[in-house]
């Protein structure tokens, strides 16, 4: 039995350390139960992300019916494609010309309804905000959490650029590594620190949302199965006192 833990231990820490990057993680600290947040968050991905990604198998009216927004909310703020109200969340871009002109490559930009139970709230949080100018790079951005990332900064408008600071290390045996030490401003964004903090924690937010939508039902109904339990076990207790009351 022992062993069994250990092996699980071992295997969970081994997924966080490989989900990471080995690096470590702010904690994004998200709250699904606030509807200011993820109406925030929609707002922004919709604005900022949906033209490259899609959330495929979320619709805009379970979206609208859990984030407390109307019909009209969102058909003039959140679709900005020829979807449907009751129809699946698209990307905006058109997905065939992507794949003939090959504007990324191999990389085809994913889709995100799961991404947050694949990588973790967390992980993507230190993501969004882990974008840094690195002119090597074809497209001339970097990421701190995901090395050699083909996506490009979309939030550097409200971020501002920024320059990342590494330490460079060599072993004994010549190899050399670099040990991430912060980052440089060199444009300010719209936005301060914590304002942007605030938006990619309402986006991560979000995006935690889509990848299980029922978690606020599950949620929600979580209080009165408690309820239910504590009374069905006071009646269970007198039910038995009732059967056992003339046993000796």
């Amino acid at each position: 039995m022992k062993k069994l833990l250990l092996i699980v231990a071992v295997l969970l820490t081994s997924n966080v350390f490989a989900n990471s990057g080995g690096a470590h993680l702010e904690p994004a600290q998200t709250n699904i139960r606030s509807k200011a947040s993820l109406q925030n968050g929609a707002k922004y991905f919709m604005n900022y992300c949906s033209g490259c990604h899609s959330l495929q198998y979320q619709r805009y009216n379970r979206m609208a019916k859990d984030l407390g927004l109307t019909k009209d909310e969102v058909k003039e703020n959140l679709i900005f494609t020829d979807s449907k109200f009751p129809e699946h969340m698209t990307n905006t871009m058109d997905n065939a010309q992507v794949q003939e002109r090959e504007w990324f490559h191999k990389a085809f930009p994913k889709d995100l309804t799961l991404i947050a139970k694949a990588r973790g709230v967390d992980w993507l949080y230190n993501y969004l905000k882990g974008f840094y100018k690195d002119s090597s790079r074809p497209i001339g951005w970097n990421n701190t959490i995901f090395k050699g990332a083909s996506m490009p900064n979309a939030l550097w408008e409200l971020q501002g650029i920024q320059e990342a600071k590494f330490e460079e290390h060599e072993d004994e045996h010549g190899i050399v590594t670099h040990t991430f030490k912060g980052f440089k401003k060199v444009t300010e964004g719209s936005m301060s620190e914590e304002e942007f903090d605030e938006t990619v924690r309402d986006i991560v937010n979000f995006l935690d949302y889509t990848a299980e939508p029922a978690r606020l039902i599950r949620m929600g109904m979580a209080p009165w199965v408690l309820f239910f339990l504590v009374i069905f076990t006071m009646l269970a207790y007198l039910l038995k006192k009732n059967y056992f009351k003339d046993v000796h």
